[in-house]
């Protein structure tokens, strides 16, 4: 850690929110990035953990203590991505938020490159282009759109900053006041998909998204759920409770954004899901699996139908834009065939009955 920082703003540009969970691994460059960067002056660091086991809460609240701008949040207990990140964007006061995972590093310019393009595309949220944790080969630079099964879709390269429909969620620049008029992350979700229920919410009240490809973000992804290698993916692994967050989101992102011929998406998710469990129950050969991920995915959807209904109509005053407007991110590329991709590069995926 170095000795000196910039002083605290009286006003900060961009309020970083990195919210902590067991990140001992990778903490430290995640944060000594921060204090990297070209408008570090101009930040403000909030470190927030949610109960944190393996000592990174203890060097998180110590690192805070050598930048004036920075402070620490124990949460005291998990209350997963949506929540634990409203808590300590509620105490944020830049101009921007940053939402940036612990397993990410920032190069020293991606802020000020991605805080300008924003502005000068005229959005209201933004993601740089995030690269591999070691090698920097592409990972994301957010989904472009999103497929016949509602999934987001198409995290393609691009050379210049481009409409976006979904910032990637592992670092997404979104202004406070935005944030705060959307409501937040939907603290239901708990973890997963949450950014794209966000992004729907931002592009249907008429505002805008998009990626910047100049600045750059190094990012491991899944380091929870699939720790092995390092700073490299080296196998799939998932969970009986990350596909029912990720199942069960995504279709909460329907049925709660959509109002017109989108919803119709939401069965042919429900059909998709249905195919899957049948191919989830031959190859990992566990009812359990099945029952949790799947079956309690949708039951889960129906328990929640009425928050569904108070979410639409907090939207509807809202919304300037409707379904024929969200076409315009329809693509034919499915969300499962970068999956297929990564299966073939790297094998089935083991999963964690957990």
């Amino acid at each position: 850690m170095e000795p000196h920082a910039p002083p605290a703003p009286a006003v900060p540009l961009v309020s970083v929110v990195v919210l902590n969970y067991n990140g001992a691994r990778w903490l430290a460059r995640c944060l000594d990035s921060l204090r990297a960067q070209t408008i570090a002056g101009r930040l403000e660091v909030i470190v927030a953990d949610n109960l944190s086991t393996d000592g990174s809460d203890r060097f998180a609240a110590e690192w805070v203590r050598g930048w004036s701008a920075a402070q620490f949040i124990q949460h005291g207990r998990n209350l997963g991505y949506c929540a634990g990140n409203n808590a300590a964007a509620a105490v944020a006061r830049g101009e921007f938020l940053f939402f940036l995972n612990n397993d990410a590093w920032l190069e020293p310019g991606c802020l000020e490159v991605l805080v300008d393009e924003t502005r000068r595309a005229g959005a209201s949220a933004s993601c740089p282009l995030v690269m591999n944790y070691d090698d920097g080969t592409f990972q994301s630079l957010g989904a472009f759109g999103y497929d016949l099964f509602g999934l987001v879709t198409s995290r393609l390269a691009c050379d210049a900053t481009r409409e976006v429909l979904m910032p990637e969620g592992c670092a997404y620049l979104v202004e406070r006041a935005a944030f705060v008029e959307l409501g937040g992350f939907d603290p239901e979700f708990f973890m997963y998909a949450d950014e794209f229920d966000l992004s729907w919410r931002l592009w249907v009240t008429g505002r805008r998204a998009v990626a910047v490809p100049r600045a750059r973000l190094h990012h491991r992804g899944a380091a929870q759920v699939n720790p092995e290698g390092g700073g490299q993916v080296v196998e799939l692994r998932t969970s009986d409770t990350k596909r029912f967050y990720a199942n069960r989101n995504s279709l909460l992102v329907l049925l709660k954004g959509a109002r017109g011929p989108l919803l119709a998406l939401a069965a042919s998710q429900v059909l998709l899901l249905a195919v899957e469990a049948l191919a989830a129950l031959v190859l990992v050969r566990r009812v359990a699996f099945v029952r949790r991920a799947y079956l309690g995915a949708l039951a889960d959807c129906w328990r929640l139908r009425g928050h569904v209904a108070a979410e639409r109509r907090r939207l509807r005053p809202l919304r300037r834009r409707g379904d024929l407007a969200m076409l315009r991110f329809l693509r034919a590329r499915p969300n499962r065939w970068d999956e297929l991709l990564r299966m073939r590069q790297l094998g089935l995926p083991k999963v964690t009955a957990k």
